[in-house]
């Protein structure tokens, strides 16, 4: 199969359609993740389908002084990973073509979900991003659009605006692709020397330190749920290292599910270590939210959360995440 490589929205209209159209849209400098996305599309267009891909840098993704003159522009090695991994078309317009007349008067407006987190560290970011993907989505007519959970508020705000705007596509996440020592795949990796990439692991090893310290408290909880309401509970839990809340077997039994202070100040021991290392990590934010509006929980939250982190190593600036679930049934 040979990928065709399409720069009007008037030759995508012009493809026969016969089964469902899958889009994925990146910026281009494509890796594993990205292809991730559409072996995953290709999965769920199957084989009467369509998968296209878009490649666009937007410039109204990016603020004052940052990577748009920089970010990394590799079109021909983005169609044949494309190809490779089962994409029909790659959707590749000019600005004029997104844009015509210049830059848009009327844009998408991220909200008060917009302000936080990648919102407050760069301001205009999502509007920006949320009014191309309205362009883009109008432009493919696609039946499904996937998108990264690497980029969880972006997926959020994309999901929001589909629901609170009526868009008639389906949105599907698909998890974080990590290389092997757990860095978050991303096409800014490649800015990083040798020395910034170890110091960079922190952003993973801070999550993972999080998400352990929540699996202990979930099993400690477990256990405790396990014991009767009586003095051996108050054994069984001591005999797990937990003699402070041996002393009270029903406040434990009761107790919030690796509460989300605890995993806050495991993460953030780790990134803490991390400003010291040469080069430093220094952390812009590290956050446990509610992925329904990406405001902070509270400890007596339950359901599902995401904790997140960004921060600049040298002079590139990288993001994670992790998905977790706090409130296990009593």
């Amino acid at each position: 199969m040979t990928t065709a490589l399409l720069r009007t929205a008037d030759e995508l209209h012009a493809r026969t359609r016969v089964g469902r159209r899958a889009v994925v849209m990146t910026m281009g400098a494509l890796h594993e993740g990205h292809a991730t996305l559409i072996r995953t599309a290709r999965e769920i267009a199957g084989p009467d389908g369509e998968v296209v891909v878009t490649v666009f840098v937007n410039p109204l993704q990016f603020g004052k002084g940052e990577d748009l003159d920089r970010y990394p522009r590799t079109l021909d090695a983005d169609i044949k990973i494309a190809e490779q991994s089962g994409a029909d078309a790659v959707f590749a317009p000019s600005t004029d073509e997104v844009y015509p007349g210049g830059e848009p008067q009327v844009r998408i407006s991220a909200g008060p979900m917009g302000e936080r987190l990648e919102g407050a560290s760069r301001p205009g970011h999502f509007d920006g991003m949320l009014t191309v993907v309205a362009k883009l989505l109008h432009l493919t007519r696609p039946d499904i659009a996937l998108y990264g959970q690497k980029d969880a508020q972006q997926l959020a705000l994309i999901r929001r605006m589909v629901r609170d705007l009526n868009f008639g596509v389906e949105i599907v996440g698909v998890p974080t692709v990590r290389e092997e020592d757990g860095l978050a795949l991303s096409s800014r990796n490649r800015y990083l020397s040798p020395e910034e990439r170890r110091t960079a692991l922190s952003l993973s090893h801070a999550l993972f330190a999080g998400r352990d310290r929540h699996a202990a408290q979930e099993a400690l909880r477990a256990r405790a749920r396990e014991v009767p309401a009586t003095h051996a509970r108050a054994e069984a839990l001591s005999a797990i290292g937990e003699s402070r809340a041996a002393a009270d077997a029903h406040a434990v039994a009761k107790a919030l599910p690796g509460a989300p202070s605890a995993v806050r100040a495991a993460a953030r021991l780790v990134l803490d270590e991390a400003a010291r290392l040469s080069p430093p990590l220094e952390l812009d934010y590290l956050a446990l939210v509610d992925p329904s509006d990406f405001s902070e929980i509270e400890d007596d939250f339950t359901g599902g959360a995401v904790l997140a982190v960004a921060a600049r190593v040298g002079t590139t600036r990288l993001i994670d995440n992790l998905p977790l679930t706090f409130g296990a049934a009593s």
